[in-house]
């Protein structure tokens, strides 16, 4: 098996499909409920590197425009990769809006949000997407994980908002369960480089509400999440649901996230499966 894939069908390895189509209108209400709670003080707080909360905002209403098919981003400049790509692309965006008002973005998302949920919930999810998904090693995907990718997004930079203004993570496990299944599809591509006989098996689990468990299988042609697990896995590593989440999008370093977690069996394995993550970064 390639890390990469000529199409969007042929890739059992990534587990079995999820479906996030019906997710994007909650998710969006829920951002417009934080948005509008927000304090005048709370859009100038940073939310997620020099990002402050206004950007973030003014970041998704990107997203959201070109999920709908009016992406502002011209092509890759002379030597770019496409992390720079999307890095200097976003940037711009951001800045171009800067003096946006909070009720102009709020207005604006609530109705880009809205045709983008639209769109979303009769989507073919057994399509190949015009998108790859780089950190699970597929391109194009398949637009279950495109789809499921892109609530991810959501969710996250909605979660760096309700931080910035002082809130925790917000609990609804449906979400978080939806988020860190669709995380854990970049397991196989983090173990590529991870030699191990045919048959090992590495377990991650999240422990909490919204939590689950994920074992990839090492197979001729790679790690594979599609194997049935047997037997007891080479090595396990357990982590809470909030360390595995904030490990995936970088929010924590993958040291740190083998710090907290419990571990059992090879620890080079462990430690290979704490690389994960789930963002182009």
């Amino acid at each position: 098996m390639s890390s990469e894939s000529n199409g969007a069908a042929d890739i059992p390895w990534l587990g079995d499909p999820v479906d996030a189509r019906a997710m994007f209108g909650p998710e969006l209400r829920s951002l417009l409920s934080t948005l509008r709670g927000l304090a005048p003080a709370d859009w100038s707080r940073p939310a997620a590197g020099h990002w402050t909360v206004h950007d973030v905002a003014t970041h998704l209403l990107g997203d959201y425009y070109g999920r709908l098919g009016h992406d502002h981003r011209n092509g890759l400049a002379d030597g770019e990769t496409l992390e720079a790509f999307i890095h200097r692309t976003n940037q711009e965006w951001v800045e171009l809006h800067a003096d946006d008002s909070p009720a102009s973005l709020i207005d604006a998302l609530a109705e880009a949000g809205t045709r983008l949920a639209r769109r979303f919930a009769t989507a073919d999810l057994a399509a190949a997407a015009a998108l790859g998904v780089s950190w699970a090693g597929v391109d194009p995907a398949p637009a279950w994980l495109d789809i499921a990718r892109e609530f991810t997004e959501h969710w996250t930079h909605r979660q760096q908002i309700r931080h910035a203004a002082g809130r925790d993570t917000d609990p609804d496990p449906r979400a978080l369960a939806m988020v860190l299944d669709t995380f854990m599809r970049a397991l196989p591509h983090t173990l590529r480089h991870t030699s191990a006989p045919a048959g090992t098996q590495v377990q991650v689990v999240a422990e909490g509400s919204g939590g689950g468990s994920w074992t990839a299988t090492a197979t001729a042609e790679g790690w594979s999440l599609a194997e049935a697990s047997s037997g007891r896995p080479a090595a396990a590593v357990l982590l809470d649901t909030e360390t595995v989440w904030r490990l995936a999008t970088r929010g924590i370093d993958p040291a740190d996230a083998l710090a907290r977690a419990h571990v059992h069996g090879d620890r080079r394995l462990a430690e290979a499966a704490c690389q994960m993550v789930s963002i182009i970064y």
